[in-house]
């Protein structure tokens, strides 16, 4: 009985360990394309921050939800 509890247990910290990777990995997917953005605004390739506002952060959404989904591996 206990070696199955402790299996249990094992699966759920698993469980718990794929779910942070994948949050980590959204939001990684997330900064990359805030930081991309933001160099465009430099390079005045994108108008800036006066005039995109909170744009840039759903903008960045946008994008970096694909760039989560084309990069990932398999945990």
């Amino acid at each position: 009985m206990s070696q199955n509890k402790h299996c249990i247990v094992n699966h759920q910290l698993k469980t718990m360990n794929n779910y942070r990777k994948e949050l980590w990995l959204l939001l990684s997917a997330f900064g990359i394309m805030f930081a991309v953005l933001s160099w465009m605004q430099e390079s005045t390739l994108l108008p800036g921050a006066e005039t995109m506002k909170y744009w840039k952060g759903i903008l960045a959404t946008i994008t970096g939800i694909p760039l989560y989904f084309f990069c990932r591996k398999s945990l």
